[in-house]
């Protein structure tokens, strides 16, 4: 696969993660690859590996001879995701924590400002972006390529979840949300930054779900 290629199938995925996002493309709606690569002036490939690597990602569903749709998130699929992914945030805060130099902050810092003015824009896709790259950050310090995997698998679905409920919330708030997680990780604190960590998700899932995690 040639390097023009590889950008032109993650530039295709972004954009139909964003029109996810942002309610372009509804859950159940079906996204039409033909009508892509006419819009985008692209030919089939990348657009059809973009939609594989969307579907691994579990943001589509795909069915043969019917083509992709938006995937359609039912209480239950929210219930089983928030508490894996408040276990795994969970350790990789402890792990992180012994890695958090300044760079780490520095970059945290970064993320932290921008969900901050994505949220005084009303700018939720920005909001969810960055949100997902400060969790990033996090699981990447802890230098664990199984821990980073095993919540890669969970991270772009948390996030699209997330649009669900950020219409009717604060998005200063959420944002804001995040500020004992930096604390903790200033202190270098492990078992805080573990807390923090975990109580941040258990939060999101209960309001999806209504379980305390």
């Amino acid at each position: 696969m040639t390097l023009e290629r590889t950008v032109m199938r993650e530039q295709i995925k972004e954009l139909i993660i964003q029109r996810i996002l942002e309610g372009t493309y509804k859950p159940g709606e079906r996204i039409v690859e033909l009508q892509l690569v006419h819009e985008l002036g692209v030919s089939q490939a990348p657009v059809r590996e973009a939609l594989r690597d969307l579907e691994a990602m579990r943001f589509i569903d795909t069915e043969p001879y019917k083509g992709a749709r938006v995937r359609e998130l039912s209480r239950a699929d929210l219930a089983e995701t928030y508490p894996v992914r408040a276990v795994l945030e969970e350790l990789a805060g402890q792990m992180a924590a012994a890695q958090a130099d300044a760079e780490l902050l520095s970059l945290l810092d970064a993320e932290m400002e921008s969900m901050r003015r994505a949220a005084r824009d009303q700018d939720q896709h920005g909001l969810l972006m960055h949100d997902a790259r400060f969790h990033e950050l996090i699981v990447e310090a802890a230098g664990n390529s199984v821990l980073l995997d095993t919540w890669s698998g969970l991270r772009i679905e948390a996030v699209s979840l997330i649009s669900l409920v950020t219409s009717h919330l604060d998005l200063v708030a959420i944002a804001d949300t995040h500020l004992p997680i930096l604390d903790a990780l200033r202190e270098r604190d492990a078992d805080l930054t573990g807390k923090m960590m975990r109580e941040h998700i258990a939060t999101f899932g209960y309001l999806f779900t209504g379980d305390q995690q």
